[in-house]
């Protein structure tokens, strides 16, 4: 998966990483390798399933793959 990434300097020093297409989605770091280390993990965690929401808990519910 490809995803656009913003990367700034930020004011205070270090970058901030933003991804557009994930609201919500930003990290920052001190140099510029940290930062897209950072937003990496970001990215996984924020696509990450919450297993909380168990869908099969809906009646009529199901349950199907996409590949994006």
């Amino acid at each position: 998966m490809k995803l656009k990434i913003y990367l700034e300097p930020s004011a205070e020093g270090g970058y901030t990483v933003t991804v557009p297409s994930l609201p919500g989605c930003i990290s920052e770091g001190d140099t510029r390798e940290e930062a897209l280390k950072n937003i990496k993990e970001a990215i996984e965690l924020y696509l990450e399933p919450i297993e909380d929401d168990d869908i099969r808990s809906i009646s009529g519910a199901e349950e199907l793959e996409l590949a994006i």
